[in-house]
C-alpha cells in the first residue's frame, strides 16, 4: 500500500478517547476492562458449549459460535488499544497502526451483520420452510453463506482503507474517537474529501443495508407466516425461538445505523461516540446473556459445561 502522506505516516494520530477527563481514566480503565473480559469468557463459553454438545450441532448455532468468535475479535481490534490509552499520557497511534486497525474493524463488524443476517435466513426457512429445513440450510451452504460474508466483509475494509491511504493530514491529528474509525479520521483529512464521502456513504449505506433488508424481508415473511397458525400456543413457540436474534439485531443496527446513515457534515464526537460504544463494546458483551439466558438449549449446554470443568 502506497502512502502520500509522510508526515502522518511519522506522526501517527493521538486517540482522544472516550474522556479526557485526567480523574475518569483509571475508573474508566477498570470498567472496560471488566467489559471486556466479560465479553471474552461469556463468548469463549458460548463457543466451547455449543461445540461440546452435539444437539447443538446444527445451522443456527454453527452461525452463532461464529458470531461469537467474530465477537471476541470485533471487541479485540478496539479495546486493549483503548485500555492502554487510558494509562498513557501519550495516547497516540501509528499512521500504519490507525489503518490496521480501521481495517480489521471494519472486516469484523460487517461479517457480524451478514451472521445476523444468515442467522435470520435460517429462522425464516425454520419457520415458514420447515419440511425443507434440512436441505436448504445444509452444512454446505451454511458453510458457503459464512465464507460470502467474511469475503464481502474484508473486500469492503480493503476499500475503504485504499481511499483512505490516499488521503493528506497535514493539520490536527487528533482522532475524536476512541479508535480509528472512517469519519472522525475523514474530518483530519486536508484533502478534497468529497468524492471519499460519496463513496464512503454510498458503500457503507450498501454493505449495512443489504444484510439489514434482508433481516427485515425476513421477520416479515416470519409474522406473516407465524400469524396464520391457528393456536396462540403455536405463535408464541414460533416467535420465542425469534427473540434472542431479534434483541441483538435492534442492539447492534440501531446504534451503527444511527452512526454511518449520517452525512459526515453533522457528524458529533461526543453522541457519535456514546452510540459507537454500544455496538462495538456493550453489544458483544451482551450477546452471550442473550442467547443463553433466553435459550433452554443453551442453558442446558451451560450447564453440562460447568459440570464438565468443575469435574
Amino acid at each position: 500500500m502506497e502512502i502520500k502522506n509522510d508526515s502522518s505516516s511519522t506522526s501517527g494520530f493521538t486517540l482522544l478517547g472516550i474522556s479526557s477527563n485526567p480523574h475518569l481514566q483509571k475508573p474508566l480503565f477498570a470498567i472496560f476492562l471488566i467489559m471486556y473480559l466479560v465479553t471474552i469468557v461469556g463468548n469463549i463459553l458460548i463457543i466451547l458449549a455449543i461445540h461440546s454438545d452435539s444437539r447443538l450441532h446444527t445451522p443456527m448455532y454453527f452461525f452463532l459460535s461464529n458470531l461469537s468468535f467474530m465477537d471476541i475479535c470485533f471487541t479485540t481490534v478496539i479495546v486493549p488499544k483503548m485500555l492502554v490509552n487510558f494509562l498513557s499520557d501519550t495516547k497516540s497511534i501509528s499512521y500504519v497502526g490507525c489503518l490496521i486497525q480501521m481495517y480489521f474493524f471494519m472486516a469484523f463488524g460487517n461479517t457480524d451483520s451478514y451472521l445476523l443476517a444468515s442467522m435470520a435466513i435460517d429462522r425464516l426457512v425454520a419457520i415458514c420452510n420447515p419440511l425443507h429445513y434440512d436441505v436448504v440450510m445444509n452444512p454446505r451452504r451454511c458453510l458457503l453463506m459464512l465464507l460470502v460474508s467474511c469475503t464481502i466483509s474484508h473486500l469492503h475494509s480493503m476499500l475503504r482503507v485504499l481511499l483512505m491511504s490516499q488521503l493528506s493530514f497535514c493539520a490536527s491529528h487528533v482522532v475524536k474517537h476512541f479508535f480509528c474509525d472512517t469519519k472522525p479520521v475523514l474530518k483530519l483529512s486536508c484533502s478534497d474529501t468529497s468524492s471519499s464521502q460519496t463513496v464512503v456513504m454510498t458503500e457503507t449505506l450498501a454493505v449495512i443495508a443489504t444484510p439489514f433488508l434482508c433481516i427485515l424481508f425476513s421477520y416479515l415473511r416470519i409474522i406473516i407466516t407465524v400469524l396464520r397458525i391457528p393456536s396462540a400456543a403455536g405463535k408464541w413457540k414460533a416467535f420465542s425461538t425469534c427473540g434472542s436474534h431479534l434483541t441483538v439485531v435492534v442492539l447492534f443496527y440501531g446504534s451503527a445505523i444511527y452512526v454511518y446513515s449520517r452525512p459526515l457534515s453533522i457528524y458529533s464526537g461526543v453522541k457519535d461516540r456514546a452510540a459507537t460504544l454500544m455496538y462495538t463494546v456493550v453489544t458483544p458483551m451482551l450477546n452471550p446473556f442473550i442467547y443463553s439466558l433466553r435459550n433452554k438449549d443453551m442453558k442446558k449446554s451451560m450447564r453440562k459445561l460447568r459440570f464438565r470443568i468443575h469435574s
